[in-house]
């Protein structure tokens, strides 16, 4: 069970340090693979060496006959699994399984590193080493595992994204009114594939006792897991509990339910003993999903002043055999800008790869690229500053509904933002610094904000020692919701927040959906608000009803919750706190749940979280190579829980970003039909001395619509639009538009 308690004083939105943080960095904190129990066997994955075939034989004998090996499974005797689950997001709450396809039910190979065998022995140093003593036979066919490849075999599916985005959004005629607008762009932009690599490679360790199975899993939603598993196995849910303390790190990886999770199950049960499944880096790249290799088309129709008359965007992308996938690259791009026609269509292909999945900011990281691309584009050809350019066409409501936006601030996004740079710099030719170019480029941000499918639920409970609890069984994977949800419950309960510790990660706990998609802390904070609530105003009720109360008689609208008490509004002398109240009952404590969704009805209002992105670049004018010196972000996320975590999550999707822009790229051989860059030596991403001057800042907007706590999120909003900043910024220092991701020194050359 993680246990957070926090330091003292008024608790919303302070920014408290979080609680994780010392048993983190001391090492008192335990991740899936600390777990120790008695008996424990480690398991090791073996993948397929071809990219597409059949499996014709498996020799198993040496491995067998190795020391420390109790078993071997394959296609060959690996258990049926009861049901497959459909593919379903995992913030819709029910199963969330990475793909449709479950390994080692038959011989046939649809990927390169597809599991089709597991070692389990006494120690993970045996199993890995029986685990390369297995002789797998296959017959090979032809793979196909790039775009380029399946140009004349793309389709337009229904929907996308576990069937949340549609594949084909339109309004008005975009044929006429391309045709009819004053100025054109047509403009292709491309972005290779990328992997999430968390810092710990995914995990689960499973047992089953009496009958129940126990798994501990890095994920980010304990039901998520919970849910999948059971209908993987036929298990019911009361006979599964998922325990997600620790968790380091995801991005995406671990936001659906891959298939170590249930192998891992399977294993503990076939041999009666706990098992632990830990996967390998490199089966990071081949075991839990990618960002997609994607190509997308922007055709922008506008008058000689640059207001948009036309948008149309097509996006192709590639997906396993059995599963439509494509990451929402359209859906926020085309809520920015008001047009008369939009029509925005995906297009797939199938490969031989594993189903793509999320990877932070999924959809808005690659779509926003583009859209935000275009648009500087446009204002260089029309001889208009891009900033005055994305004013000129500034939505007031949204173009895709014609509602009013919950809220916005993204003018006031824009104003601070381009303070904080010295936008009037970019009206000034481009300056040198000895050998490098300097140049700026900024882009809209923005990130939707999806409302829950299944009910958010939490407890809360005051003790008669006047502390209490909150209870919810979201993860903690870094982004500071142990902490968070603590000043949640004690801003609603009004006690001092070092009073207030918060339980989570256990589906024995009341259930959440998986924190995913910027939800979290709109999610499970909103349900804990709740809970706290109800148990305060039972406790107020109690208080007035009660002959021995000095607040006996009142009304309980007249009572208000601060400093471990209740008082009357009017006469703060007059008070009882919890610890009197239950103290006379002779009550150890009280207990309140809450809930929150699902929420089902259309609302009035369009919602999205909006900000602004700038960026400084310096360009080597001799090596071609790309610094960041300065990256600004402002934002209006709705209400912050707390300043440094958001602040924290902001930063940190920016130099994600940043990352995106200058460095990652997954490298696929399409001849051998795999990934070729499977590690962080070869896979690049951002360290220290790659970090700019960061500055982030918040725009404070009220918005009652979204949720009871009034939060839109902050863990992808960091992120979207950032590298389209940096490669805007890039042309303004070099006079090179490149089109594609990542950028690398080779496009200055």
């Amino acid at each position: 069970m993680t246990t957070a308690t926090t330091t003292s004083g008024p608790s919303l939105g302070r920014p408290l340090r979080r609680v994780d943080g010392r048993p983190k960095t001391t090492g008192r904190a335990r991740y899936t693979s600390d777990v120790t129990l008695p008996g424990l066997l480690h398991a090791v994955l073996v993948g397929a060496r071809i990219a597409a075939g059949r499996l014709t034989s498996v020799d198993a004998t040496e491995a067998l006959a190795a020391e420390g090996v109790v078993a071997v499974f394959s296609h060959e005797n690996l258990p049926r699994i009861a049901a497959q689950p459909p593919l379903l997001p995992s913030l819709i709450g029910g199963p969330a399984p990475g793909e449709t396809f479950f390994p080692m039910q038959d011989t046939t190979v649809h990927y390169q590193g597809q599991y089709v065998g597991m070692v389990i022995a006494d120690s993970y140093e045996r199993a890995l080493h029986a685990s390369r003593l297995i002789r797998f036979g296959y017959r090979e066919t032809e793979a196909v595992t790039v775009l380029d490849q399946v140009r004349d075999r793309t389709f337009e599916p229904e929907s996308i994204f576990g069937g949340l985005a549609p594949g084909r959004m339109a309004r008005g005629d975009i044929a006429t009114a391309l045709d009819r607008a004053e100025v054109t762009l047509d403009l292709t932009y491309t972005l290779g594939a990328n992997h999430q690599n968390p810092m710990e490679t995914s995990a689960t360790t499973a047992y089953w006792e009496a009958g129940r199975l126990i798994l501990f899993d890095g994920t980010q939603g304990p039901a998520a897991t919970q849910h999948t598993v059971s209908a993987l196995l036929g298990v019911p849910h009361a006979d599964i509990q998922v325990n997600s303390h620790y968790v380091g790190g995801s991005f995406g990886a671990k936001a659906s339910i891959w298939h170590h999770s249930t192998l891992a199950a399977m294993a503990a049960r076939e041999l009666d003993r706990p098992v632990r499944l830990a996967l390998t880096r490199e089966q990071m790249f081949t075991g839990c999903g990618h960002r997609e290799e994607q190509e997308q088309r922007v055709t922008l129709g506008a008058d000689r002043a640059g207001r948009l008359t036309a948008l149309r965007h097509h996006k192709l992308s590639p997906t396993s055999h059995y599963d439509d996938w494509a990451e929402p690259s359209l859906q926020a791009a085309a809520m920015l800008y008001p047009c008369d026609a939009y029509e925005g269509v995906y297009r797939l292909a199938r490969v031989n790869t594993m189903t793509p999945t999320f990877m932070r900011c999924p959809g808005e990281a690659s779509g926003l690229f583009a859209l935000e691309s275009a648009m500087d584009e446009l204002a260089e050809r029309i001889g208009v500053d891009p900033l005055e350019l994305r004013l000129r066409n500034y939505a007031e409501t949204d173009p895709l509904s014609e509602k009013p936006w919950s809220s916005k601030g993204l003018r006031e996004c824009y104003e601070r933002g381009a303070e904080l740079i010295d936008w009037r710099r970019r009206s000034r030719p481009p300056v040198r610094d000895g050998h490098q170019l300097i140049g700026l480029g900024m882009a809209t941000a923005a990130y939707p904000i999806v409302p829950p499918g299944s009910a958010q639920r939490a407890r809360a409970r005051v003790f008669a020692d006047g502390s209490a609890v909150i209870q919810a069984g979201t993860s903690e994977f870094g982004t500071g919701a142990t902490t968070a949800m603590a000043q949640v419950a004690a801003d609603a309960l009004g006690l001092p927040v070092e009073r207030v510790r918060f339980e989570g990660g256990d589906t024995d706990q009341p259930n959440t959906s998986s924190s995913v998609g910027s939800m979290g802390a709109a999610y499970t904070g909103s349900a804990v608000h709740n809970a706290a609530v109800a148990l305060r105003d039972q406790l107020i009720a109690r208080a007035v009803a009660d002959a021995d109360s000095p607040l006996h008689g009142a009304a309980p609208d007249d009572v208000v919750a601060a400093g471990g008490r209740l008082s009357l509004r009017d006469r703060p002398e007059a008070f009882d706190s919890y610890a009197q109240l239950l103290g006379r009952a002779h009550q150890p404590d009280a207990e309140a749940p809450g809930s929150w969704g699902p929420v089902t009805q259309d609302s009035p209002y369009a919602m999205l979280t909006f900000g602004a992105h700038f960026a400084e670049v310096a360009v080597d004018a001799d090596l071609g190579l790309i610094r960041a010196r300065r990256l600004v972000g402002v934002f209006a996320p709705g209400r912050v829980l707390n300043a440094r975590t958001a602040q924290s999550q902001l930063m940190g999707g920016m130099l994600w970003g940043m990352g995106q822009a200058l460095l990652e790229r997954t490298y696929m051989d399409s001849t051998a039909g795999r990934w070729a860059n499977v590690s962080l030596g070869d896979y690049l991403v951002p360290v220290n001395a790659d970090t700019p001057r960061v500055d982030v800042e918040l725009v404070e907007v009220t918005d009652t619509e979204v949720n009871p706590l009034g939060v839109k999120g902050v863990g992808e909003i960091g992120q979207a639009g950032t590298a389209a900043a940096i490669a805007n910024a890039v042309h303004h220092a070099t006079g090179r538009r490149v089109r594609h991701l990542p950028i690398t020194l080779e496009d200055m050359l």
